[in-house]
């Protein structure tokens, strides 16, 4: 199936993402910040990538527009538990980026299922 690479600083995420996606088929790897996570796209090719919005040190925007200078064919989907912060919306700054889909967590197994078929199919 896909290479995927899950970007969050909170390990029981990317832990939860990778069993998930791993069970389902995919080829996972996680990284807990934006810097680790360009330095493994680079390393070895990924489809996709998942990543959160807001972390320490380079976070998800900053990360995504990386990706898409550097990694242009990789599909992007943004996660974020404050997507909506004042009259800023990351979410949509993201998807405005290059991001294919976006997440609002909580999310359910079945939205992130879905979103991953639908951004490996874009």
């Amino acid at each position: 199936m896909a290479r995927i690479l899950v970007v969050d600083d909170e390990p029981e995420i990317g832990e939860i993402l990778e069993m998930l996606l791993t069970h389902v088929g995919h080829e996972v790897r996680v990284a807990t910040n934006g810097d680790s996570a360009l330095q493994l796209a680079r390393a070895a090719p990924v489809d996709l990538i998942i990543t959160d919005i807001f972390m320490p040190g380079k976070e998800g925007i900053e990360t995504i527009m990386e990706i898409r200078r550097d990694l242009p064919s990789v599909k992007i989907i943004a996660m974020s538990g404050g997507g909506h912060t004042g009259e800023l919306n990351y979410l949509r700054d993201a998807v405005q980026l290059g991001a294919v889909r976006t997440l609002l967590k909580p999310f359910g197994n079945a939205e992130i299922l879905e979103a991953v078929r639908a951004a490996l199919g874009a």
